[in-house]
């Protein structure tokens, strides 16, 4: 069987034409990727927001976000990332709109339990009752 003949300056000229090229991959790691617009990454929830309608637990298709009442007027948000699907519709559902989507894409994890984000309530203000009260200071004079 003939072999084909391998002529030295096609190669030459092709080796010759990659190197003034522009490489067709990023340097990732080095230089931050941005993604484009309306990459749904997780969902990021502002809970001190929250009124407790669990509208967005009721439409999650795949049962990935509890509400839990931890004071009065105060909500927490837990998502499970290993089971959502970034659908958006927990963002679209909330009457409030305190959950937005993300462009994060970097969510490799090793631990299970790290795919579980609290999104915890702002701490609530002391109450008036609970207070001391008011010293009043004497006249300095």
């Amino acid at each position: 069987m003939k072999t084909p003949r391998r002529r030295p300056g096609v190669m030459l000229q092709t080796l010759l034409r990659s190197l003034f090229r522009r490489p067709a991959t990023t340097r990732y790691p080095y230089v931050p990727f941005v993604m484009p617009k309306g990459f749904r990454g997780p969902p990021r929830f502002h809970v001190e927001g929250c009124i407790g309608c669990q509208m967005c637990v009721r439409n999650c298709p795949a049962r990935a976000i509890t509400i839990t009442k931890v004071g009065e007027k105060r909500f927490e948000a837990t998502v499970d990332l290993g089971k959502c699907v970034y659908c958006g519709q927990c963002a679209d559902s909330c009457p409030k709109k305190i959950i937005e989507m993300t462009s994060e894409f970097e969510l490799a994890q090793i631990d299970k339990g790290k795919l579980r984000i609290t999104f915890h309530a702002p701490v609530a203000p002391p109450s008036p009752e609970g207070s001391a009260p008011a010293v009043s200071q004497p006249p300095s004079g």
